[in-house]
């Protein structure tokens, strides 16, 4: 059951991502090394995976490789735009799609 309720929680935050705007200022920025957009990209790609089906090997290290990126940049994310709530938004999916990945492996 509890796999379904993050699925749920997964599938209603994807939707309210889409929605979203990707924070202008933070085109062609790269912080801590990281690029914004491919961060987001990166997450974005896995986390549509996810909500079809269990994650494979390498979709699950990338989603981990982006969740210890996240942990990098974030505090350092101006939140002109919202931008915070964004990168927040799309941690709380990475991790949702990692662990609804296990609940479905088990």
């Amino acid at each position: 059951m509890r796999g379904e309720l993050q699925l749920d929680l997964l599938s209603r935050l994807w939707d309210e991502h889409k929605r979203a705007t990707f924070p202008p200022h933070l085109r062609g920025q790269d912080i801590e090394g990281e690029d914004m957009v491919m961060l987001d990209a990166d997450i974005a790609g896995c986390v549509s995976s996810s909500l079809s089906g269990p994650l494979d090997e390498r979709r699950r290290s990338i989603l981990l490789r982006c969740l210890a990126a996240l942990e990098k940049v974030v505090p350092s994310i101006s939140d002109e735009g919202g931008a915070v709530e964004y990168y927040e938004r799309l941690r709380e999916m990475a991790t949702l799609a990692t662990e609804s990945g296990n609940a479905k492996a088990q």
